[in-house]
């Protein structure tokens, strides 16, 4: 093992980078970190309604599969690029090193927003389902303000995350193997209650019946619009779940043996969540036997478990998901940190010197506090809900914040490795000449799922409709519009004549030098 770290250091010095943090994680852990973000008892849970009331049965057991082929080839494309690079920056790092400073100063950004965006979500998510299971103890909890209470628990969600990175960072490595687990074993215990729980289940032709209680094309369930415009919006459920394994390669600093584990960990974490996530979706729906009460509550998972399930069981399965999305917030604050650190390594964050700061534990304190705050402060708007919808679209629109900043990220350095060629040196794991292929299928994915995610999500948040209101608003395309020409104009007014990409830590000499 310690030849694994003199390698690792070598090669990180190679890319320009002493070694800072800890590297004190196994591939497992690297995969683990990633597999615990995608959180099949997050994503699956939390955005279900998304697709239940956009497309229906159909937008799960057949859209689940379909995207989750579309993003396994992204994740194929990335892993060639982290086995290649295998540095804390990631995505950044790479579109800087195979284009020029301002393709990595929109991807840093794009990925850094994105990143912060699903801590957002992911801990809103955890909050939401603590919440629940709170109030099936207590009565006078459940009689409370749902939305005060959830985003008072988002708020200490976000804190104990924080204290979690800081002051436990040997342990973390270690939780995040417990949570691969707690995953695989949580999620199981699911199916199986969904099994023998219900006194009945649905047959198999409803997992192709189609819903539409979007709001949209006067409900109907056929035609461009609903083909067009309803059913994909339905599949943010899969788009959102499985992202975020991007954190392989933020922690690939960390991890012995990166250029071939952290390339492994990324493509696994997003199969394996891919078979998991399906079969848990399909129990789901097999054990939805009341439909009337699901829609009665917007298509929230919950009714499946209330409506089918003794009370006893249905707390079971909420308490499962909610330890489990707190794991994943756990795994999404160390990524985020971890990206937030080695931007501001390189001088693209404001204040970087405070944010690329480590302490004596080699843990970025600042950066994880400072990125914790931001998500906090963008979810303000979930404090409101508009009328007739039991979820705040605010969180929609965090998550499709998420979903945008990190497939657009995504996109430009997997385009410019696609721009490359032949000159481009492949690490330890690679494509070959499937990249080509692979590639292009990517970057188009991407393009279309980035377009439908800053499309209005109710009717009433279109301008001009009647009834329209501002809590029905989508805001991602305003908060992702306002990022990138934030960023445009900075980098048209300043960063340009200052920024020249990932800044060398170690000397030139000191990289030849083999380690000893």
């Amino acid at each position: 093992m310690a030849q694994a770290l003199d390698d690792d250091a070598q090669r990180l010095a190679e890319l320009g980078y002493k070694q800072e943090l800890s590297r004190t994680w196994s591939g497992f852990s690297n995969f683990a970190i990633s597999f615990s973000i995608i959180s099949i008892l997050a994503g699956c849970f939390t955005t279900f309604g998304q697709a239940w009331n956009n497309g229906g049965p159909l937008a799960i057991s057949v859209g689940w599969p379909l995207i989750s082929a579309f993003i396994l080839i992204i994740g194929f494309c990335m892993s060639e690029l982290v086995s290649a690079y295998p540095t804390a920056g990631g995505i950044y790092w790479w579109a800087a090193k195979l284009g020029r400073p301002i393709h990595g100063w929109f991807t840093g950004w794009l990925n850094l927003v994105g990143l912060i965006a699903v801590t957002a979500s992911v801990d809103y998510g955890c909050a939401t389902f603590l919440n629940i299971t709170i109030g099936r103890f207590s009565d006078s909890w459940a009689k409370g303000d749902a939305l005060r209470q959830t985003f008072l628990l988002f708020a200490i969600i976000l804190v104990l995350h924080a204290l979690i990175n800081i002051y436990s960072h040997r342990l973390i490595s270690v939780l995040q193997n417990v949570s691969v687990w707690w995953h695989v074993f949580g999620a199981a215990a699911v199916v199986l209650i969904l099994i023998f729980g219900p006194s009945k289940h649905q047959s198999v032709s409803f997992l192709f019946e189609r819903f539409n209680n979007s709001g949209f094309g006067d409900g109907t369930t056929s035609g461009p619009t609903f083909w067009l415009y309803v059913l994909p919006l339905g599949f943010l459920l899969t788009q959102y779940t499985i992202t975020g394994f991007d954190a392989c390669a933020h922690v690939s600093e960390e991890t012995h043996g990166a250029a071939k584990t952290a390339a492994k960990g990324l493509w696994q974490s997003i199969f394996y969540s891919a078979i998991g996530g399906w079969i848990l979706l399909l129990a789901f729906l097999f054990a939805a036997t009341d439909v009337d009460a699901v829609n009665k509550e917007f298509g929230f998972v919950g009714a499946i478990f209330t409506s089918s399930l003794s009370s006893s069981l249905a707390t079971v399965i909420f308490g499962i998901s909610t330890i489990g999305q707190f794991f994943c917030g756990m795994s999404c604050v160390t990524s985020m940190s971890r990206m937030t650190y080695a931007f501001s390594r390189d001088g693209a964050v404001p204040g970087w010197r405070l944010w690329s700061r480590v302490d004596k534990n080699r843990t970025p304190v600042n950066a994880i506090i400072g990125g914790c705050a931001v998500a906090l402060l963008i979810t303000l708007p979930a404090l409101y809900a508009p009328p007739g919808s039991a979820t705040p679209v605010a969180f929609l629109a965090v998550v499709s914040i998420a979903v945008i900043g990190l497939y657009l990220a995504f996109l430009i350095p997997i385009w410019l490795r696609l721009r490359a060629g032949d000159s481009f040196q492949p690490g330890p794991w690679t494509l070959g000449g499937k990249y080509k292929v692979l590639g292009w299928i990517s970057v188009v994915e991407i393009a279309i799922i980035s377009i439908y995610f800053i499309l209005p999500i109710a009717p009433a948040g279109v301008p001009g409709n009647k009834g329209f209101t501002w809590t029905s608003v989508n805001y991602a395309p305003i908060a992702v519009g306002a990022v990138l020409i934030g960023i445009a104009l900075w980098w048209a007014l300043s960063a340009r004549h200052w920024f020249t990409g990932p800044r060398r830590t170690v000397e030139d000499a000191e990289a030849a030098e083999p380690v000893a």
